[in-house]
């Protein structure tokens, strides 16, 4: 799905990281993905069967904030996402990825408190949601996450 909004996978920088440790202090410990079909974070696709995976311990705002000097406080949260276990190309297409299922779309502000969300359920709700959320000036960016198990999927900030 096309949109004027870019999803943003996890930083190379962040990637490098959290290849060796992550953001939960624990070594990270790669595998071979038999079946496929992980929602890989790094380059924003599902996995294929063979290749060489990671679960991982991730936190999205932690690392944002950090950035900035903010202080996210209670919000600070960290969850389990997939990435390639060795470096990766990154995203090959500008389409919005893991729209296939209900989605929620979290509004932070710019020190890191959440300001709200939208449950979506249609994959064309998309812009929608984006254009709502960015038209509010207190939100800084948004991150979009899988309803069922709330794990972060990418993020979406302000142009």
């Amino acid at each position: 799905m096309t949109t004027a909004y870019s999803a943003l996978p996890i930083a190379p920088r962040a990637l490098k990281d959290l290849r060796t440790t992550d953001d939960a202090g624990r070594p990270t410990t790669p595998f071979t993905d038999a079946e496929g079909g992980a929602p890989l974070r790094c380059c924003l696709r599902r996995g294929e069967p063979g290749e060489r995976i990671a679960l991982v311990s991730y936190a999205p705002l932690r690392r944002w904030a950090s950035e900035r000097g903010v202080d996210p406080g209670a919000y600070d949260e960290q969850g389990p996402v997939f990435i390639h276990a060795e470096e990766c190309a990154g995203p090959d297409t500008d389409a919005l990825p893991f729209t296939n299922s209900h989605r929620t779309v979290r509004r932070y502000s710019a020190e890191g408190h959440i300001l709200g969300g939208r449950h979506v359920e249609d994959p064309a709700a998309f812009d929608e949601a984006f254009t709502e959320a960015f038209d509010d000036p207190a939100v800084a960016l948004v991150h979009v996450r899988a309803v069922e198990y709330g794990c972060f999927l990418y993020e979406v900030r302000r142009a």
